[in-house]
């Protein structure tokens, strides 16, 4: 099972907070480091010194970092025009030498488009606008060089678009999609995704809508097999329970609760609880979402006592 560490900066750090966690993600062996797409804050915290943008921290620790992989949970399709930010993610993928993976999302929170002037279409439209944007993002970067691509859609039309310039990974970076959605969002899935995430919900939940996702898949012809299955869970793991509640306290959640919605508890219960999710989803990849970026502790703990348990 691959461990990611997943952040939200949003809820207040800067470009060197995040520098750190990247850092320290990359020195004790995950797999990747992920970061959130908002511009405001949520619940009550003071959010300062404010937002970062996802694509230019991204940009910065391409630069920094040598091994983990690089990506967003998950970019809104409010907030970027398609073809700017495929241009976007193939010069990160290019800056990495090919580690930038692609989350995208309908978008949701309307607080945040208000606070920074995005419209917020209602939700079909967000919806329409994503299916639009997933077409042209992967239709420009699977164009062959030398060859243009066009797009005629309700929200976007490209025209002879030179589709420059190329990520290294080919045909183009994996497309992560998710959330629960019972329609759309496996149709979109089984079309454009390389991943499919189920974030913050229980294994249940998870397998239920992974279903579906297969059953999308095969009514288009394609192998479910050929998607990685994964969710997000915070986490708040400690040596002991003393520990864990601490941990619980500084995030502003509640032990019990978290056990029972999330990944909290001393070193083998959180081992326990992957085992569940992995019989009961056959789930691949865990993203660890960090609320305490201070904590580089528990990124070491995690690492050096619960990683090697799942392998």
């Amino acid at each position: 099972m691959d461990l990611r560490i997943f952040t939200e900066p949003q809820q207040g750090a800067s470009y060197d907070d995040l520098l750190r966690v990247a850092t320290a993600t990359e020195d004790a062996g995950y797999d990747a480091f992920f970061r959130s797409d908002h511009y405001l804050k949520m619940g009550d915290v003071p959010g300062e010194p404010g937002p970062t943008d996802a694509w230019i921290t991204l940009a910065g620790l391409a630069r920094e970092t040598s091994r983990i992989r690089l990506g967003t949970l998950v970019n809104s399709a409010t907030f970027r025009l398609p073809g700017p930010l495929a241009v976007a993610v193939a010069q990160v993928d290019q800056m990495s030498g090919g580690r930038v993976e692609l989350g995208l999302g309908a978008g949701w929170f309307e607080q945040e488009h208000a606070a920074y002037g995005i419209p917020f279409p209602g939700l079909r439209e967000r919806f329409d606008r994503l299916e639009e944007q997933l077409e042209v993002i992967t239709g420009l970067w699977r164009t062959v060089p030398g060859q243009s691509y066009s797009f005629a859609g309700t929200h976007y039309t490209v025209t002879d678009s030179p589709a420059l310039p190329k990520p290294v990974q080919q045909p183009h970076p994996p497309v992560i999609v998710g959330g629960g959605g019972p329609k759309r969002t496996p149709a979109l899935a089984a079309r454009f995704a390389t991943e499919f995430n189920v974030p913050f919900s229980s294994p249940d939940t998870a397998a239920a809508q992974f279903e579906r996702v297969d059953a999308a898949c095969r009514e288009i012809g394609r192998d479910p097999a050929e998607l990685v299955r994964s969710s997000a869970l915070t986490i708040a793991v400690g040596r002991d329970d003393a520990e864990v509640a601490n941990r619980c306290q500084t995030i502003g959640r509640k032990v019990d609760e978290l056990k029972a919605d999330g990944l909290a508890g001393t070193v083998a219960e959180v081992v326990d609880r992957l085992g569940q999710w992995r019989e009961k989803t056959a789930i691949t990849r865990i993203y660890l979402q960090l609320l305490d970026l201070a904590d580089i502790e528990q990124i070491e703990l995690i690492a050096s006592d619960v990683a090697p348990q799942l392998r």
